[in-house]
């Protein structure tokens, strides 16, 4: 049940554009992103491309199937590119950070024709390219919570049918534990953290990943 509001807006988010066969960008390896992640693979998509600055979260997104993971401070997404051979840029791009740096590497980075489906809110207003949009004839959609109910269907069928997002969940606390919860959540070193009502004679714990 925790699961699912987060995972709702992922599969609202990743499949707003079909996947299948596509070269995927995931700008953004929060929770939601992961879960895109492994949303993307699951489906079919050829190569999803996860960026952040977290190095956690990076590797989160990497054991949730990622192709790429990488940390945009050591890294270039033009030199993925090159990398995977992806000379005309990704197919599908899926903007989870809300962070204007995170937008500004994502346009240029896309094919001709290429979809965008934003989710991330930005805590203030973001400059954007529109030449670059207006030029590449990028699609652009803006994602806002979940498809009731259409969106706990696909859910569920993706979960029948194997689609596995349990490592995104890395701690696990007491309800009674909630400053605890929230320090770890502070530090960046956690995925979906949660509070447990039924267990406050417990102390927190950290899931094993995998």
């Amino acid at each position: 049940a925790a699961f699912l509001d987060p995972l709702g807006n992922a599969a609202h988010t990743a499949l707003s554009f079909d996947l299948v066969g596509e070269d995927v960008l995931i700008t953004g390896a929060g929770p939601i992103g992961i879960m895109a992640t492994a949303i993307a693979r699951h489906v079919g998509a050829r190569h999803v491309v996860v960026t952040d600055v977290n190095d956690y979260r990076l590797d989160l997104a990497r054991t949730l199937g990622a192709t790429a993971a990488i940390n945009t401070r050591e890294e270039s997404l033009p030199g993925i590119l090159r990398k995977l051979g992806l000379t005309e840029g990704f197919d599908v791009g899926l903007e989870m950070s809300g962070h204007a740096e995170a937008i500004r590497l994502l346009l240029p980075s896309m094919r001709n024709g290429g979809s965008l489906a934003l989710l991330g809110i930005s805590s203030g207003s973001i400059e954007v390219d529109w030449n670059t949009i207006i030029f590449r004839g990028l699609n652009l959609k803006g994602i806002y919570g979940r498809e009731i109910f259409e969106t706990w269907y696909k859910v569920a069928a993706m979960l029948e049918s194997g689609l596995k997002v349990d490592a995104v969940l890395t701690h696990s606390f007491p309800a009674s534990d909630y400053e605890k919860a929230f320090e770890v959540m502070r530090t960046g070193q956690s995925g979906k953290v949660i509070l447990d009502w039924n267990a406050d004679a417990c102390s927190g714990t950290t899931q094993p990943r995998g």
